[in-house]
């Protein structure tokens, strides 16, 4: 079942309590460079970033009026609008606190599952860059957390596609390969977009999720 029929019921069901708004960093925009200039930045969270939150609020307030009228059909027409747009505002609020320019280690725990899970922290990166790079179009690379399992997973989404509504893992870290993401200043290298990358991982928050994800 895809994910627009499997949330249609929620999606229906959702008033809005108030505007969405765009995240502030927790670095200047020049704070990540040479991995990612300020001029990605710049543009990535300031005005995609900023897209997905005017369109997310825009069709969240044609949604309520569209329910409030009793307009199933409308509501269906315009959900998966809705989903797009929740889906790049989630994903790119976990993105941003995913990365820091202070450097950072695994916590012991995160790391001891890593390393079980992938034999190594540099057989980790090496399989999650792959996936990552071998996108087609646009997406996400990520590492989630299976509850049932709890097992670390790794995967990739499509488009904005949000992880844990469409397969149920804890989203714990990701990579953004849409090219908006890296295409000023890497071109169409993807793949050393995604191997620097790793520079400039926030392991302590990826830690923190991680640590969340064991205790619910």
């Amino acid at each position: 079942m895809s994910f627009l029929n499997r949330n249609l019921s929620r999606t229906i069901k959702a008033v809005v309590r108030g505007k969405h708004t765009l995240p502030k960093l927790e670095y200047d925009y020049g704070a990540l460079a040479p991995i990612i200039s300020k001029d990605i930045l710049e543009v990535h969270h300031g005005k995609h970033h900023q897209t997905y939150v005017n369109n997310l609020n825009a069709v969240e307030e044609q949604m309520t009026e569209a329910h409030s009228k009793k307009d199933l059909n409308k509501v269906v027409e315009l959900s998966k609008n809705y989903a797009f747009n929740w889906g790049g505002h989630l994903n790119h609020s976990i993105y941003w606190q995913n990365l820091s320019p202070t450097k950072s280690e695994p916590s012991a725990e995160l790391k001891k599952a890593i390393e079980e899970q992938f034999c190594s922290m540099e057989q980790f990166k090496k399989d999650l860059s792959a996936l990552s790079v071998g996108v087609q179009g646009s997406g996400w690379g990520w590492l989630g957390f299976n509850k049932k399992s709890k097992k670390l997973q790794i995967l990739a989404v499509s488009n904005q596609e949000p992880l844990e509504a469409l397969t149920g893992l804890v989203p714990l870290f990701t990579i953004d390969v849409w090219e908006h993401a890296y295409y000023l200043q890497y071109k169409n290298v993807r793949a050393k977009y995604v191997e620097a990358i790793w520079d400039i991982a926030n392991w302590k928050d990826i830690s923190d999720r991680y640590a969340k994800a064991l205790c619910n």
